[in-house]
């Protein structure tokens, strides 16, 4: 008989509620190999959520930290007199040192423009040919060239098919060579220009000759009437501390060590002061959101490790992520500084309390910060300093080999072992159940036939009863 025809006969000989009896027995011989299964998983998905959340919480604290000391706030920068003539700033990398100069802006760099007669259809062809374009340096007056000096460059031939043969085909043709040279359209209700503009500098004068009478009204230079030159190729002009000098860019990097000046307009006659300024201001703040964000940090390690409950109590990566942030505050995290100089947190006011949060102590911080700010710079300089350090922290403490990420690949393989244990309870279980169904079948046909026995008897005696 099978189990199911079984299942549906049960206790019809016997009165019981065999399938209730059995499920009732099956359950009870596995309710504590369950329950320890149920208790372990829930501890387990706490442990990979804690460890999660750690590794999220310092990897975070470390690119936070990162990022400040890469955006310049937390670094000297230069200064101006006069931001509307000349603006400075650190080049990315650089750490400028002491500066004190004297910048007058003679003239800026400037491109050279043309543009050509106006014409009423800009996609009507002009003419096909060859257009050659030659740099240089150039004399221009009330907007013609009067002289042109060939530069050492090979000239650069632009051809003109029927295919790109009007303004806007002639525009894209020069800008597909890429010659150094940007063309463009500019229409209004006169028609439409081809407007050419150069890089800037003296030597990128630029001159555009036709081969073919159809495209020669594009001409650009000496004695080329068909177009005008709005603007002429210059060199910047600038005077340091009294020495003057030429730059091809209105951006300069090579004149001051580690700084990029950016001139903004030309103001002959004027000095700007260029300097420095210390970044106390934003270094102090620097100071005071670390050790609020460590303090987070700790609370959640605190919770994590707590001996009584912590879900990561036992974890050896979550005592030693504690372990290298507390030693954060007193390791060296500058070499080379001055006799004197502060090179840990803890000398800059930075101290560890009982519960194993930071304090900063505002009157010693003001005091190093004024002192020697040079040195807290150094602490929070980019790559370097309590960045690189926090991200060593990180680093050991995401690994997947020995870290928090370790643990959590660890966890989680737990939880596979779990779940591949509740398939064998499963299993056992129910072979449990088919033998003990097979078992209380057995039992419950011979109830049956002992009761069926006890009927015919019955039945007997009654009978022989009734005869007397």
């Amino acid at each position: 008989m099978a189990i199911e025809s079984i299942a549906k006969t049960l206790g019809t000989g016997s009165g019981i509620d065999i399938g209730e009896l059995v499920g009732g027995l099956v359950d009870a011989q596995f309710a504590n190999k369950t329950a320890t299964l149920d208790r372990r998983d829930t501890a387990l998905a706490a442990q990979i959520s804690a460890a999660a959340d750690l590794k999220n919480a310092i990897s975070g604290f470390s690119s936070a930290l990162a990022a400040l000391a890469r955006n310049g706030s937390l670094s000297t920068q230069p200064t101006t007199s006069d931001s509307s003539v000349l603006k400075a700033s650190t080049l990315s990398g650089a750490t400028p040192g002491a500066i004190d100069a004297t910048i007058e802006v003679r003239q800026i760099a400037s491109a050279q423009a043309s543009n050509s007669a106006p014409r009423a259809d800009r996609t009507a062809a002009i003419g096909t040919g060859t257009l050659t374009l030659t740099f240089g340096s150039a004399t221009v007056v009330d907007g013609e060239m009067t002289v042109f000096n060939v530069g050492p460059g090979t000239p650069i031939d632009i051809a003109i098919d029927a295919a790109n043969s009007s303004l806007d085909g002639i525009a894209a043709a020069i800008n597909a060579k890429g010659a150094g040279i940007t063309a463009s359209i500019l229409s209004d209700s006169a028609g439409s220009r081809l407007i050419l503009k150069g890089a800037t500098g003296d030597s990128q004068a630029f001159t555009l000759t036709a081969d073919t009478p159809a495209l020669a009204a594009l001409d650009v230079g000496v004695g080329k009437t068909g177009t005008t030159i709005g603007t002429t190729a210059q060199d910047a002009i600038v005077a340091v501390d009294g020495v003057t000098l030429r730059r091809a860019s209105n951006s300069i990097s090579n004149i001051i060590e580690g700084v990029r000046l950016d001139l903004v307009s030309a103001k002959p006659g004027t000095s700007v002061r260029l300097g420095t300024q210390a970044p106390t201001a934003g270094l102090t703040q620097a100071v005071e959101d670390f050790v609020a964000t460590f303090n987070e940090l700790q609370n959640i390690l605190r919770t994590a490790t707590d001996p009584m409950g912590g879900a990561l109590r036992s974890d050896s990566a979550a005592s030693a992520l504690q372990r290298s942030l507390r030693q954060l505050i007193t390791a060296p995290l500058t070499t080379g500084g001055a006799a004197g100089s502060p090179s840990t947190l803890a000398q800059i006011g930075v101290g560890t309390q009982r519960d194993g949060s930071l304090q900063v102590d505002a009157a010693v911080l003001a005091r190093a910060m004024a002192s020697d700010p040079a040195a807290i710079e150094a602490m929070f300089a980019s790559g370097s300093g309590l960045p690189a350090a926090l991200s060593a922290v990180a680093t050991a403490a995401t690994s997947r080999t020995t870290g928090l990420g370790a643990s959590e690949a660890r966890y989680t393989a737990q939880q596979g072992d779990l779940a591949d244990e509740r398939l064998d309870i499963a299993e056992a279980s129910e072979q449990l159940r088919t033998r003990m169904t097979q078992q209380f079948a057995s039992m419950d046909a011979k109830v049956a036939a002992y009761k069926s026995q006890q009927d015919f008897l019955t039945q007997q005696i009654d009978a022989w009863n009734s005869q007397d």
